[in-house]
Order: C-alpha cells, then sequence, then structure tokens
C-alpha cells in the first residue's frame, strides 16, 4: 500500500498509509473522541478547514448511508484514522469508507499512532497540519504546514453558507424520539427563520419535529431581510471557525435581539455573545466529539453532549470549578445568565438573557452524532415562542 505522510507545523511528523483521494491536502488538525458518527463528522460544515484525527482505533467498519449525511457534502480537509476498514457490516450502507473518501475528494492517512498525535495536539494544542500522499520528504512537509494559513480572523462560513433561501420541512420520521411524539400544545407552527453559517440537517429536522415552519437563509442576510419574513423566531446554527472573522452576522443580531426569540448554537452561541459584547478566545485544541459532560447550572443536571468548536466566549472571570448558582453578568442589551458549564475545562457551555428572549448552547443538541440527552432545548425554543406571542 502506498506510503503517506501526516507533518504537523511544530515539525513533529507521523507515517502512515494513504487512504482516500489520492493527493495533498493542509488544515488545522484537531482530534475527535465520538467512537461513531464518522460519516455526520465529514459532513459537518463546523469542519470546513480542519483535518480530523478520530481517536477511536477502528473506523469505517458500518459503512456510509445516504440518510445520515448532515450537509450537502463533506466538508473536512483531511480525515487521520488508526485503521480504516474495508469490510462493512451494515444493512443501511451503501458505500466503503474508502469509496466515500474518494467520492469526496478527501485526503487521508492511516496506520499511524492516533493516540500519540492526540497526546501530542493535547500537549502543544491544534496547529496547521498537511497530509501527503505525494511528497514524503518531512522537511518540506513541516515548511508548508507551518506557512498554511490558519483559521484566526478567516471568514470559513462564506464558503458553506447556502447560496439563496429555502424552506426546510422534513422532520426526523421515524428516527424521531418519544420525547418528540408527544402533544405540542399549540395551536398553529411557529415560523422561524434559520441563519445558515453551516447548518446541519438534523438541527433542521429538530425544528420541524417541534413544529416549527423553518426558512433558511445565508449567512450574509440583513436583519431587515428577516424582519420582511415576519417570523415568530430566529436560529443561529452552527458553523466553522473564528466568529471574529464575520462581524456582520454580530451586527444583525445586534437589531434583532429584544425584537424576537433567538435561539443559537455553536457558532450562533458565540455570534450571539458578541453582539452582546462579550469576549471570544480560541481553545488549545478545541472541544470535538460526542462524550462531553455539561451541566445544566439552573437544574444542577448533567447531560452528555456531542460538540465541536474551536473557540469559546470568555466570562467576565475564568471559572476555577462549577459555580453554585449561574453568574448573571450586565451587557448593553440587559443581563446575561451563563447557564451552561464544561465539566471538562469550566467553559461556558450556554447562557439566556433575562431581559429578552434569547438562549444558546455551545455544544450540539440534535444528537448527529451523539446522545439525546439536550433535545429539551428546542422544546424550549418552541415554548420560548409561544410565550412571546401569547
Amino acid at each position: 500500500m502506498k506510503k503517506a505522510i501526516l507533518a504537523l507545523a511544530d515539525g513533529r511528523v507521523f507515517e502512515g498509509r494513504a487512504l482516500g483521494y489520492e493527493g495533498e491536502t493542509v488544515g488545522e488538525v484537531v482530534f475527535n473522541t465520538a467512537m461513531t458518527g464518522y460519516q455526520e463528522v465529514l459532513t459537518d460544515p463546523s469542519y470546513k478547514g480542519q483535518i480530523i484525527t478520530m481517536t477511536c482505533p477502528h473506523i469505517g467498519n458500518y459503512g456510509i448511508t445516504p440518510e445520515d449525511v448532515e450537509s450537502r457534502r463533506a466538508w473536512a480537509e483531511g480525515f487521520v484514522v488508526m485503521e480504516a476498514s474495508r469490510l462493512v457490516s451494515n444493512w443501511r450502507s451503501r458505500q466503503t469508507l474508502q469509496e466515500s473518501l474518494n467520492e469526496a475528494k478527501i485526503v487521508a492517512i492511516e496506520g499511524i499512532d492516533t493516540r500519540a498525535l492526540t497526546r501530542h495536539l493535547r500537549e502543544h494544542g491544534s496547529q496547521q497540519g498537511i497530509i501527503s500522499h505525494l511528497d514524503l520528504d518531512h522537511e518540506r512537509a513541516v515548511g508548508r504546514a507551518g506557512q498554511a494559513l490558519g483559521i484566526i480572523g478567516r471568514d470559513l462560513v462564506a464558503e458553506v453558507s447556502c447560496a439563496g433561501r429555502y424552506d426546510w420541512t422534513t422532520g426526523t420520521g421515524d428516527w424521531t424520539p418519544s420525547a418528540y411524539s408527544r402533544e405540542r400544545g399549540t395551536s398553529k407552527p411557529r415560523r422561524v427563520v434559520a441563519y445558515d453559517f453551516g447548518i446541519k440537517h438534523n438541527i433542521l429536522r429538530r425544528l420541524v419535529d417541534v413544529g416549527c415552519q423553518v426558512t433558511v437563509v445565508p449567512a450574509a442576510t440583513s436583519a431587515a431581510e428577516v424582519e420582511a419574513l415576519k417570523p415568530d423566531g430566529i436560529f443561529l446554527s452552527n458553523g466553522p471557525g473564528d466568529p471574529e472573522g464575520l462581524p456582520y452576522a454580530a451586527k444583525a443580531m445586534e437589531k434583532l435581539i429584544g425584537r424576537y426569540p433567538i435561539f443559537g448554537i455553536c457558532l450562533g452561541h458565540q455570534i450571539l455573545c458578541l453582539a452582546f459584547g462579550l469576549k471570544i478566545y480560541k481553545l488549545k485544541f478545541g472541544h470535538h466529539g460526542a462524550n462531553h459532560p455539561v451541566m445544566d447550572l439552573r437544574t444542577r443536571k448533567v447531560e452528555i453532549t456531542s460538540q465541536n468548536h474551536n473557540f469559546a466566549v470568555q466570562g467576565p472571570t475564568s471559572f476555577l470549578g462549577v459555580p453554585k448558582l449561574p453568574p448573571v453578568i450586565d451587557t448593553r442589551y440587559g443581563k446575561l445568565s451563563l447557564t451552561h458549564v464544561s465539566l471538562n475545562d469550566y467553559s461556558i457551555e450556554g447562557m439566556a438573557c433575562l431581559d429578552h428572549p434569547v438562549f444558546s448552547v455551545q455544544y450540539h443538541p440534535e444528537a448527529a452524532p451523539g446522545p439525546h440527552d439536550a433535545a429539551y432545548l428546542f422544546d424550549e425554543f418552541m415554548q420560548l415562542m409561544e410565550k412571546h406571542h401569547a
């Protein structure tokens, strides 16, 4: 089998075997701790600009299923695994991982010690790297990785957002969790405008499940254009990269906060916090996986969550542990309660405005991939709209 290398900007080089599309690729190297969900990960637009390392040593054994894609295409810049399965055991599968990587033109590598790579990234931080099947010279590859453009300040959202407005009408169907099948107690659906910063299909399905009529709009849609659609609520999606690279998004929110109920996830959470006047910082190695514990400070319940972000919201002080009560800070739009906290590093994972119908979380409650612990947040959004328009 053909040889390949993964070279990091700090000089560390891993040798392995070529996987996927033959070529060379560059991106920020991160690691994902999920044991399943590689298909959802590869097609998550939030991974634009990144080379993904799966820490689970055996990837691909259940193949690729068309129903499980999370967007119109795969977005990852590259893929790193210990061992890629050539055999598929799943009646729903239509492709092997290798076939899918080839079709999506994703350059990948296997046969490296992903445990050693993960430990290196934890100690030295996420950084630019290059996977090459073409030039195996270590020194040249490290040099190209060091010269590669990073993600800080870049508008990666412009590359993944939709080109025009469209309606989404499909729910989760046969795969709907029992929590979504109960009576809603609402006389009519609620019209929601969803900003596409890199939105995942399962987020849209979950919104439909709870009774939303969803219109998806491009990331650069102005506040005036949203108002013309007369929504009952506004949703801000996940997306790739640095929220400070798209100042137009926070400016639009500054005009919409207080006028409509708003719910943000991941990048959408960060954009809302920027609009409120908070700061953003880059995490050392990010949060990527489907097993991150988060505490809801309002109930003290712990959720196991799916996460994918390299940036986080900076609070007025750093948490040294779990606070006894949700911290409240003053912002330009009133008081903001910090509602959720990571139990891994105590970073901010959620907020709610006490003066306006606005809330957001840093993690992914749509469970694609990941557990269903946080599914209640979509119900909370519907309840917030019903209360606001009562």
